[in-house]
Parts: C-alpha cells; structure tokens; sequence
C-alpha cells in the first residue's frame, strides 16, 4: 500500500435472495473466456448472504472524489464499483440465471471514509435486495439502494 492510501473495510448484504442461486464476489479482471476468480459469500442464511472485504481509497485533493483501488474494484477511475456475481457467473453450471450486479463505490463519501476509519469496530455497509424484479437474481445497476452507511462489524 503507497503512503497517500488508506484500506477501508466494506461488507456488501443481499436479502431476499432467490433460493438455489449461488452468489459470489469477483475478485480481479474476466479473462478472455469471462472468468474471474470468485470469493463465496462470508456469512449466509436462508434469505441473506454478506461479503466481508476491504478497498484501499488513495487520498485526493480536497474537494475531490475518492478514488478506489484493489483487487476487487471495476471499471473506470471515476466510476468504480464491484461485481457481485450470481448463477453460472458465480461458479454454478446447473442454472440459467448468469448475471452481475454492479455495486457502486461512487456513493462513498470523503465523510463516511473518515467516519469509518475513526472506529476500528464499524464496517462501510450497503443492503440491496437480492431478487430482481423478474424473480431472478439482482443484476446490472438495477439495485434497491446505492446508499453506503457505516455500521458495526
């Protein structure tokens, strides 16, 4: 980790996932056939499942969007977010659900970093409902919330 980052602590709950669907965090890039090293969910039950995890965020001027890095950060610079993964995207064969939900970092404020990293027993956390609207699992940017709050661990 360079001198100017800081890691930060996240934890991503879906509830009300469609039963018989497998979840999973990507970690690092596709390779050219679309597959990803995945990361199985760190709690589960019944209906919800959680992904414990950190982001380094390197410290920007003021005024400035944090930029977050890591091995599980998506997409552009100015627009990262992480891919929660469900059916064949999630290492399951035997379905016909293949999707990702992108879940933004975007909405994670300089406040909240701060927040977080004052309390070393609080976590950056999101809930998003894990059922889309067709029955199957959430995917794309089609999320319930994109709201991150800090919360116990």
């Amino acid at each position: 980790m360079k001198q100017n980052e800081v890691e930060i602590p996240l934890r991503i709950t879906l509830y009300r996932v469609p039963p018989g669907v497998r979840f999973a965090l990507q970690k690092g890039k596709s390779d050219a056939k679309g597959n990803a090293e995945l990361v199985p969910p760190s709690r589960m039950d019944a209906t919800s499942l959680s992904f414990f995890f950190s982001v380094r965020v390197a410290q920007s001027k003021p005024g400035a969007s944090p930029r977050f890095l890591g091995e599980f950060t998506q997409g552009p610079p100015d627009k990262r977010f992480v891919y929660v993964n469900s059916g064949r995207s999630a290492g399951q064969p035997d379905t016909l659900w293949d999707r990702r939900a992108k879940i933004p970092l975007t909405t994670i404020t300089p406040a909240l970093i701060d927040e977080v990293r004052s309390a070393p027993n609080k976590v950056l956390a999101i809930e998003i409902e894990g059922k889309g609207r067709d029955g199957g699992p959430v995917c794309a940017s089609l999320l319930s919330s994109t709201q991150w709050r800090t919360v116990p661990k």
